[in-house]
């Protein structure tokens, strides 16, 4: 096989992408050359803690919007690896809400395990891609060096993500607003805003994630504003939300109920972009944040050549397993194993998809959704069996908890493996009052004192 396959992006969806080819080389398969182009110094794509904001040491953007004290907002259960479990990976059972170290730890797990790494080009930025009606070239620059070449290959899979370019709205009165006014991109450690009072822009998990956490490690007051509808939950002392800001004036808040609040930094968790300035633009993905992502088939493949992949562009409830499935049926394709039906037939079953999205109410249904498309994908591949079933019950217990108490659901336990069965212990600490997310202490000192 002389076939070249480029893939943007050594996260978790270029992980999954490389692993799902190591899987089929394992099993004998003659896999294409495979180059992974890695803009940053390191894998692991937003989970790559950096301190930076803005532009890197090299003048780019920064692509990370991870925090620290960030803990997992779901369990763990519900993007286990089917094939790299968390048994496999600590040897022991773990609470079912990590932190974001521990979480790394176990992404990277996995992909040390297969050696990836060595096709992987890191420091190392795609510049453009076109396609020529038979191949695609691809312009890449190397960071280090500034040294720029074009390579040719038969198929792209783009695995940037799309969590790294903000959007960030205006209101009158930013412009004079003497406090920071930050994107929620920028949000690296929430003993910043110790003692501060805060305005909380948005209603989705960034937003509810943020305030909680200046919360808990000591802001003042955390005033959370909603365009739509509020969150709704029921938040600890000094949270709260109100409807949407209508202006500043210096340092004091107008909302649209006619109340106001004194603020001393304002924090925009408004969502991120799908942007992908280095496409041209025949082949770029146009779409909103949405569970069935314009222009793909099956979630995946470009519509009008399937050629062209993109992974991970959906709105989502499940993360890691959905990646896996999309990249593994990626692989089957390429591999020359799954048929692609012709265009007519993609959009005939991209509209399909699209009208029960349309019909969607409420988070219930969005899950049996995203959890349909699961399944769909796994019959189309080989990927290891993991239940299903088992998840959506976890994410329905999981959607309860957080409305019975937005500051303890993190502390259930209990939670299944959805691929051995093996249950998760509590947390040594609750998590309002677990102040230290490091590895060590998650995990080493709670197996200490579970057995000391």
């Amino acid at each position: 096989m002389n076939k070249r396959v480029c893939i943007i992006g050594a996260g978790p969806c270029g992980l999954s992408q490389l692993h799902a080819f190591e899987e089929a080389r394992k099993q004998g398969a003659e896999i294409p050359e495979l180059v992974c182009f890695e803009k940053q110094d390191n894998w692991g794509g937003l989970w790559n803690y950096t301190w930076r904001t803005g532009l890197d040491e090299h003048g780019e953007p920064v692509h990370g919007s991870m925090y620290r004290y960030l803990w997992s907002n779901a369990p763990k259960e519900l993007l286990e690896f089917a094939d790299y479990t968390f048994d496999d990976h600590f040897g022991r059972a773990i609470p079912s809400f990590p932190p974001r170290e521990v979480l790394y730890d176990y992404i990277t797990g996995r992909a040390n395990k297969n050696d990836v790494a060595r096709h992987i080009q890191f420091s190392t930025a795609v510049r453009w891609v076109e396609h020529d009606g038979k191949q695609f070239h691809v312009t890449v620059e190397n960071l280090e060096n500034n040294d720029s070449r074009t390579e040719t290959f038969d198929h792209v899979v783009v695995a940037t993500g799309h969590f790294s370019i903000p959007k960030a709205p205006y209101y009158p009165g930013f412009e004079r607003f003497p406090g920071r006014i930050l994107h929620s991109h920028d949000f690296r450690d929430a003993q910043e805003f110790t003692g501060k009072r805060l305005l909380v822009m948005g209603s989705s998990y960034s937003a509810e994630d943020i305030a909680l956490q200046c919360r808990k490690y000591g802001s003042g007051p955390v005033t959370i504003t909603y365009r739509s509808n509020p969150m709704g939950f029921k938040w600890p002392e000094g949270v709260e939300e109100v409807p949407l800001l209508e202006r500043m004036e210096g340092k004091t808040a107008h909302f649209s109920d006619g109340s106001t609040r004194e603020i001393d930094a304002i924090i925009l968790c408004t969502g991120y972009q799908h942007n992908f300035p280095f496409m041209a633009d025949e082949l770029k993905l146009v779409t909103a944040n949405r569970l069935w992502t314009d222009s793909l088939y099956k979630g995946v493949f470009w519509i009008d050549d399937p050629r062209l992949m993109y992974l991970g562009m959906q709105d989502q409830y499940y993360t890691f397993t959905h990646f896996d499935l999309e990249a593994w049926v990626a692989r089957d394709y390429m591999l020359g194993r799954l048929d692609m039906p012709e265009r007519t037939e993609r959009q005939r079953d991209f509209d399909a998809w699209r009208a029960k999205e349309e019909q969607l109410e409420d988070a219930f249904q969005d899950i049996d959704f995203q959890a349909d498309h699961l399944e769909d994908l796994a019959a189309m591949t080989d990927y290891p069996e993991f239940d299903i079933g088992l998840t959506r019950e976890i994410f329905y217990q999981w959607e309860h908890h957080k409305d019975e108490n937005i500051v303890t659901y993190r502390d259930r336990a209990g939670f299944a493996s959805p691929r051995t069965g093996t249950r998760s212990p509590a947390h040594h600490t609750d998590w309002w009052h677990a102040l230290d997310d490091s590895m060590a202490t998650y995990v080493e000192q709670g197996a200490k004192e579970k057995t000391g």
